[in-house]
């Protein structure tokens, strides 16, 4: 068991606040037999649905509904659970909720339903992520990945290596305790580097397709930033599929950051159009510089918007000049409609760079192309599951751990110090499905949930 059973009873609302047709209440705890009797006078037959009435102290109808009971540890807590499902009135949601505080159960907490799934061993801690991202998804292709997390795929591969690296351990720990076994060199005679490299490889595999199951996650947060009247705004709204940026020829129009939410195939953007980086006197527009300059500190990229007819001009440098040396740049050369040149992919002055026309859609299926690349994604390819930053760093501790007991079996041939390397690594990837995890962490995790989960 990943930690120690609850012995209290929880509920709460578990489907969206407001009207609406039916409200789910869920109850999940050792009292619900009882609380059950009380509530709907009888315990219903497990995993059978029932017409009952929902009463108060004095027996009075609060509401009416279909009551659903699951029997521990057959349900998604691992506890007794007791879900009712009543007409979507706010004021009878709460006075049912109330009534079942009073027959003693607790207000949950957030996730706090999904935590004791969790902790009776009924999900691993990224299928219990996996929850959230599945509710918190923007876009189809995000929630099928996160149903496939959810029904064990990132799991899965972790379990695989994690039982590779303890097969390793035990061989490595074999070899230094039996260091003269049928004078046998088992530290130098290449089969523990054979399978460490094995496993080291399918690490690197795995995190290349957790790194696309994050950038699905998370998506990209772009800035737009270019000179006045370059056509970022016209970019902008292409994008969006909407006027979203007024768009004239007069310099200095947009004033303020605008911020834009979309979808590109799947990929979450986050666009933010700023005003163009310029010395100026106006200090309206004085305060957008700055605002720009702030975005572009907090986003993953910057897609620097050129003129096509005018090339990468000094100006262009010089904002090249200000995104900092760490940050990625994609050059969109704008405005092919008047330079004649091709659309599509393109090096521009030594950067990744895609030749467009905003204003009829030229070169941006090539954009599209590129900016899905910049998470790991190629055609029409979908992660294989959603992943989090905290499991690639998990990863990368993982892949630390590995390099440095390499170095430690062929540099020293010190099978002592590997073996404490491998065990580093195994613990670094069993924080990723909660076979290590702390109090602080789970916290953390399920603080974000919906109460109702």
């Amino acid at each position: 068991m990943n930690g120690a059973a609850t012995n209290d009873t929880i509920a709460a609302l578990a489907s969206a606040v407001g009207q609406a047709g039916v409200a789910v209440v869920r109850v999940s705890g050792p009292d619900v037999p009882r609380i059950a009797r009380c509530l709907i006078g009888r315990l219903p037959e497990a995993r059978r649905a029932v017409l009952a009435r929902f009463t108060d102290a004095a027996g009075q109808t609060i509401d009416q509904g279909v009551a659903l009971y699951f029997a521990a540890p057959a349900s998604f807590t691992g506890e007794h659970v007791l879900e009712l499902q009543g007409h979507g009135s706010p004021v009878l949601v709460d006075e049912l909720l109330a009534r079942l505080v009073a027959l003693g159960a607790r207000l949950a907490g957030p996730g706090e339903f999904s935590q004791r799934a969790f902790l009776n061993d009924k999900l691993s801690l990224d299928q219990a992520e996996a929850i959230a991202d599945a509710i918190a998804a923007g876009s189809r292709v995000s929630a099928r990945a996160a149903i496939r997390s959810l029904e064990g795929a990132f799991a899965r591969e972790i379990e695989a290596l994690v039982e590779a690296l303890i097969r390793l351990r035990v061989y490595t720990e074999a070899a230094i305790d039996f260091p003269d076994e049928d004078d046998v060199d088992f530290l130098g005679d290449g089969a523990i580097e054979r399978r460490l490299a094995a496993i080291t490889d399918d690490l690197a595999a795995l995190r290349a397709r957790a790194v696309q199951g994050a950038g699905f996650r998370d998506g990209l947060r772009l800035v737009i930033l270019g000179r006045p009247n370059v056509g970022k705004s016209s970019l902008l709204n292409r994008l969006a599929r909407r006027e979203t940026a007024i768009v004239t020829e007069i310099a200095g129009t947009t004033r303020d950051v605008l911020h834009e939410q979309l979808s590109i195939d799947g990929l979450p953007l986050t666009l933010v159009d700023t005003a163009g980086l310029r010395e100026t006197d106006d200090p309206v527009e004085a305060e957008g510089v700055r605002r720009a300059r702030a975005e572009i500190a907090a986003a993953d990229r910057v897609l620097l918007v050129i003129d096509d007819q005018a090339g990468l001009t000094l100006a262009d440098r010089a904002l090249l000049d200000e995104i900092p040396a760490e940050m990625g740049v994609t050059v969109v050369a704008n405005k092919i409609d008047r330079s004649g040149a091709p659309a599509g992919a393109a090096n521009i002055a030594d950067r990744a760079g895609v030749r467009v026309a905003a204003i009829d859609g030229r070169g941006f299926d090539a954009l599209a192309a590129h900016l899905k690349s910049l998470v790991g994604i190629e055609g029409d390819a979908e992660p294989a599951f959603v992943a989090r930053r905290r499991h690639l760093a998990a990863l990368d501790r993982a892949a630390a751990a590995l390099a440095v007991g390499r170095e430690r079996l062929v540099v020293d041939v010190a099978g002592d110090l590997l073996a404490e390397e491998l065990r580093l690594a195994q613990a670094a990837l069993g924080e990723i499905t909660g076979q290590v995890s702390s109090d602080d962490l789970l916290g953390e995790i399920f603080s974000s949930f919906c109460i109702g989960k």
